[in-house]
Parts: structure tokens; sequence; C-alpha cells
């Protein structure tokens, strides 16, 4: 994995857990060589991010649509910056940048880029681990619903480890890593469908 997209929210949250891991994330990424793409802005998580990995030496590529510069909460310190018209744009420029996913802690935002990661790789529109860091328990709600969904038989047998979880960056790095892609929707037959 060469550059992973970083999905996280643009709050900053009361607990400093979530800032401290968010500047890890990127630290920890910038040390192993990996690059960070993500949303492109400087506040919130998403800014500690970028700052992690920037003050580590590592590569940093935001992708945010003009509205959202507009607004003048673009990062200017980065190693790229694109600019797209918007948030459909945004979330293919970070497949087509990217070699993998993790979320981190967010709100709406950061749901719609994981279940949009999730349903394209379901259907194999990319072959890219997903990985979900579960901060502190974070996800712990998520993780059950994704498992509820194959219980009750919208999630196909063959999708369900799509979703890559571990409590720690290092580990879920490592099963990123040692991912295999399933096989997608659009290579089944109607009958397994």
């Amino acid at each position: 994995m060469k550059r992973l997209a970083v999905y996280c929210g643009s709050a900053t949250p009361r607990d400093p857990l979530y800032t401290e891991t968010a500047r890890s994330v990127g630290r920890t990424l910038a040390e192993r060589g990996i690059g960070v793409v993500y949303g492109g802005g400087r506040l919130g998580l998403m800014g500690a991010v970028a700052d992690g990995a920037l003050v580590a030496g590592g590569e940093v590529i935001g992708v945010i649509p003009q509205a959202l510069v507009d607004a003048e909460v673009a990062h200017r310190g980065l190693t790229e910056l694109h600019v797209v018209e918007g948030m459909h744009d945004r979330k293919r420029a970070f497949t087509d940048l990217s070699d993998g996913f993790v979320t981190i802690p967010g709100g709406t935002g950061t749901m719609d880029e994981l279940w949009e990661a999730l349903s394209w790789a379901q259907l194999g529109y990319h072959a890219d681990p997903v990985g979900l860091l579960n901060t502190a328990g974070y996800y712990d709600h998520l993780i059950a619903f994704w498992e509820k969904m194959g219980e009750v038989g919208f999630l196909r047998p063959q999708h369900r480890d799509l979703l890559i979880v571990a409590e720690t960056l290092e580990v879920l790095l490592d099963r990123m890593g040692s991912h295999v892609p399933t096989q997608p929707i659009v290579r089944m037959n109607a009958a397994d469908l």
C-alpha cells in the first residue's frame, strides 16, 4: 500500500483522544512510507491527520470541493491539494489516488465515504482493502450493524470480510496488507445474487 485514503471527521470532539488518534494515524502512515489522501481540510480530525503526517515528513494529498475552499477550510501546507467540483468527484479521486481506505472516527460525511468504499468493493469497482479503526469502541454499533446485515442476508457471505476492523492502527494495517479481494457482484451469476 503506497497511499491510503483516510476518512475522518472535520469536527474536533471534546475528548482529546480522537484528535490524538488522528494525529498518530498521520504520523504512523508517514513513518511507514504510506502517503495520506484525505479531504483536504485544516480543521478537526482531518487537519490532525494531515499535520501528523506532514510533521513526520510524509506525503499528504488533499482532495477538497471548491465550495469548501471558498469557505476557507482548505489546508494550504499539503504536498498536493486537488480542488474538485463536488463530493462525488472527491470520492472518485480518493479511489483513484489510493491503494486502500482507513476510516477513523467521524460523522455523516465519514460514513458516506466508508459505505461508498464498501459498496464499490462489493460491486467490483475497486479491489482495495477497507479498514475501520475502532478507537475506544466508537464503531461498536456500526460493526454490530454490519454483522446484522450478514445475519439477515443483506450482505453476501463472500462480502462479509470486506470490512477490516481493528482497535489499533498497527493491527489494522497488517490485516489490510494481507487483504485478498473477494468475488465482486459484477462477476457473479444472477443465480448467486
